[in-house]
């Protein structure tokens, strides 16, 4: 590799830059797909790409270590969305020792779809002061 060459991005790399100009709407890519989809279908990709976002900066706040609070799954219903054939669905939840609920839409892995009255873990949003992030069921799969 020479002076003068720029490093080559990875796959993974490559297709997280193309996700967030699409999501963004910015860039070839975020243009065109804007242009073909119309303003009403683009939204609903930038809803599922921010829902996998989501998913992601969940992960890493895990594995930094982040601590979690334990909550009540008081119903869930499904959005009729897939991202990576796992359902988005909107939660509500009562946390632990906190008085109001909570309404949130998230990916929850088909494999283990929470029920009412089930415990669910969530992670405080760094993005979001006062807001939280579905972190599944506490059991590691």
């Amino acid at each position: 590799m020479g002076i003068f060459r720029k490093r080559r991005q990875s796959r993974e790399e490559r297709a997280a830059d193309i996700a967030g100009k699409v999501a963004s709407g910015k860039g070839f890519y975020g243009r065109t797909t804007r242009a073909f989809l119309g303003d009403e279908d683009f939204s609903r990709v930038q809803q599922s790409i921010g829902a996998f976002n989501s998913g992601l900066d969940v992960q890493q706040l895990l594995a930094a270590g982040a601590p979690t609070t334990p909550a009540v799954v008081v119903s869930i219903s499904d959005t009729g969305k897939l991202v990576n054939f796992d359902p988005v669905v909107d939660l509500v939840l009562q946390p632990a020792g906190v008085a109001d609920r909570i309404a949130l839409q998230t990916i929850v892995s088909k494999l283990r779809i929470p029920r009412a009255g089930d415990q669910v873990l969530l992670v405080a949003d760094p993005a979001r002061p006062g807001g939280y992030l579905y972190a599944g069921d506490g059991v590691t799969p």
